[in-house]
């Protein structure tokens, strides 16, 4: 799967919950005939330790982007992680490597954001409409390289595409985002993108203890 073996890929397992790192290039789920994703390499795993192959998708990663997920493997934990989720108690920051460099180094991004129907795209919409809804992220520059920058962006809101679309109308487009990015040659076509998932926290949804995870961006990663 991708770079990672699945001992590379699990970063804790007890008997509710899985916490792994997905590599860029790998769907969460797919319909895709003869494509592996995410969730039946680790329902695959699950089987083969002889237990019970329940996995609940908690949230997930656009395809082209590496990072942290968390998975449910009973309907108990998973209803409780589900919770955070939406209650905004599960905690996401992410490593993002974007064309240009902000003025402001930190700050924050506010936007309506609406999904373009019967597409797997999402922009931004200076009005509210029917189908848009708040996007808020905030971003801070970890470093800037040769009209390129590192940010930390920390994701208050769960919309489609979010920090890509976001990050885009704001002009600084992420590095190897062939959907969203103008800049980049080959429309639609596989490239690593420079965004990581790289920080994860939330409660243990059966002890309550806070859970806290990061990972470094492996691979091509632009500026590291």
């Amino acid at each position: 799967m991708g770079r990672l073996s699945i001992e590379e890929t699990i970063l804790y397992e007890d008997k509710d919950i899985i916490v792994c790192r997905k590599p860029g290039g790998v769907p969460v789920q797919t319909r895709r005939t003869g494509m592996m994703d995410l969730e039946s390499w680790i329902k695959n795993y699950l089987a083969a330790k002889g237990e019970d192959s329940y996995l609940a998708v908690i949230h997930r990663l656009d395809q082209p982007v590496q990072g942290i997920l968390v998975f449910g493997k009973n309907q108990k934990s998973a209803a409780g992680l589900s919770q955070q989720v939406q209650t905004g108690q599960m905690k996401k920051t992410y490593l993002a490597c974007v064309q240009g460099v902000p003025e402001e180094k930190e700050g924050t991004l506010e936007n309506q954001m609406e999904k373009i129907p019967g597409s797997n795209f999402s922009r931004v919409v200076e009005e509210k409409t029917k189908n848009s809804k708040k996007a808020v992220l905030k971003y801070k520059v970890l470093k800037e390289k040769e009209g390129q920058s590192l940010l930390e962006i920390d994701l208050k809101t769960g919309r489609h595409h979010q920090i890509r679309v976001q990050l885009a109308h704001a002009g600084f487009p992420i590095i190897g985002d062939t959907k969203y990015n103008e800049k980049e040659d080959g429309k639609g076509e596989w490239k690593e993108m420079g965004l990581c998932a790289s920080k994860l926290s939330f409660r243990h949804p059966q002890t309550g203890k806070k859970m806290e995870f990061q990972v470094n961006p492996d691979g091509n990663f632009p500026i590291v």
